[in-house]
């Protein structure tokens, strides 16, 4: 199965699998903030 040990290099990895998530979860929620706003926007211009 999965072998998650990172032995002495796990105070090191672990939190850089964190930011990593954390980053992509703020870019993900980024994206879909600015085209709610764009779309809300050109539906609003566009009728």
């Amino acid at each position: 199965m999965l072998d998650l040990d990172a032995g002495k290099y796990a105070a090191f990895v672990w939190p850089a699998y964190a930011i990593t998530a954390l980053v992509f979860a703020a870019m993900i929620g980024a994206t879909l903030s600015r085209a709610r706003r764009w779309r809300r926007r050109v539906e609003k211009d566009g009728k």
